[in-house]
């Protein structure tokens, strides 16, 4: 299948048409004002388009070949630049390739920056789709905010990306458990060290193909419980998707690997809540202490817990469907060890972009009151039928076409 050739005679035309020049390097754009106020947003009609020439697309991974997360990538990115003086520039579609900022730049000493990741599908139909974008959209404009960093129109932002995909369309793998994933990234680049707010900011996108997250199926995982490790805490920004959430994560991660786990159940207060899993939101499907069947998850309220994607779709269908309680609460490490000694705790699982869902069955808890580490056994992998694989093959049904249980959670973008 090759779709670059028509997709870059349309671009070609629309650009002559337009009075833009495609020439195949940064230096030949012209760069005329936007066309709106560049204080409030950049504009997909000022979009400079630049395709990536023979001599520098990559080659693409083969069929059959194991496509490791961030491994890949694809031969064009998104950049757009903004400054406190002039607003934001004009967009630009280019060949992907490394950026200049100066060693003084305030990302690199502050870690002033924010992301997001989300995933194009090629559905049954060969179709290519996008799976909720706005609220991958309302949620980097939320961090943005925080970050002290340029607002942007969402809308835009996301008809960029769309003919970002569109002129990299044969990089989205013609496979039903593979897709293309985007990092859209926003940093703040002014080279001055005095902490304060970016004057100068940098927005790409980034995209690359990515296999299955477990290629011979679900892949329970073990995790470390310690409440002396905290991921996030009340009035921070554990609720954000900010580049610095993540590097203190590492090292416990390593000292949950060394201990056999593969994750670390973030747990917060003298009385252990659950907030996340790994870089997951968690959820645990049980009989509660009514006598009911009820899915529940962390509420987003404490700030604790960042607001997936994935998480907010398998609470929209767990409603529709009606057939359990579906509940945002407090969740302790005291109440899951006592479903688990009375036998109503049946499946724990992660929930996002990666894998949709992540089986937990194993939990190794640092007991406070006797210093010990106690091992859980999670009956996820024995429950039959299974919760979370049905969550499962229904998003993936949305997502690769073969469902339109949810009308307006894809939008076709080639």
């Amino acid at each position: 299948m090759n779709t670059v050739a028509p997709l870059l005679q349309t671009t070609a035309r629309r650009l002559i048409q337009s009075g833009s020049r495609c020439l195949g390097s940064e230096a030949s754009q012209p760069k005329e004002a936007p066309t709106g106020d560049p204080f409030q947003t950049f504009y997909h009609r000022d979009l400079i388009v630049t395709p990536a020439g023979p001599t520098v697309r990559r080659p693409k991974p083969k069929h059959g070949d194991t496509l490791k997360f961030g491994h890949n990538y694809a031969d064009h990115m998104v950049d757009v630049n903004w400054d406190d003086k002039k607003g934001w520039h004009r967009p630009e579609l280019k060949p992907l390739q490394p950026f200049m900022i100066h060693p003084g730049a305030k990302v690199l000493h502050y870690a002033i920056e924010l992301f997001e990741g989300m995933k194009a599908y090629r559905g049954v139909d060969n179709r290519i789709r996008l799976f909720r974008p706005e609220m991958n959209m309302q949620r980097m404009k939320m961090t943005a905010k925080r970050s002290a960093l340029p607002d942007f129109d969402a809308e835009e932002l996301i008809q960029i990306m769309s003919e970002q995909i569109q002129l990299d369309a044969d990089w989205v793998p013609a496979s039903s458990t593979s897709s293309l994933y985007l990092r859209p990234t926003l940093i703040g680049t002014d080279p001055t060290l005095g902490v304060g707010e970016a004057h100068m900011a940098k927005l790409f996108v980034l995209s690359g193909p990515v296999g299955a997250y477990y290629a011979t199926g679900f892949q329970p995982v073990s995790l470390l419980a310690d409440a002396k490790y905290c991921r996030a805490y009340s009035g921070g920004v554990g609720g954000y998707k900010m580049g610095c959430n993540y590097a203190p994560t590492i090292w416990v991660g390593q000292m949950a690997a060394a201990k056999g786990c593969q994750q670390v159940l973030w747990l917060h207060g003298d009385d252990e809540t659950l907030t996340e899993v790994g870089t997951m939101n968690i959820f645990v499907y049980w009989i509660n202490e009514n006598g009911e069947e009820e899915l529940v998850t962390p509420p987003l309220t404490s700030g604790l817990i960042l607001p997936g994607v994935t998480r907010d779709s398998i609470i929209d269908l767990g409603r529709k469907w009606g057939e359990f309680a579906v509940n945002e609460r407090k969740i302790t490490m005291s109440q899951v060890r006592k479903a688990l000694d009375e036998g109503r705790l049946l499946e724990m699982f992660g929930a996002g972009t990666a894998c949709v869902v992540s089986p937990v069955d194993r939990i190794l808890h640092k007991n406070q009151k006797t210093n010990t580490l106690d091992e859980l056994h999670i009956p996820t992998m024995r429950h039959n039928p299974s919760v979370m694989q049905r969550f499962y093959d229904v998003l993936t049904d949305i997502q690769y076409g073969r469902s339109d249980l949810m009308p307006g959670w894809t939008r076709i973008v080639a």
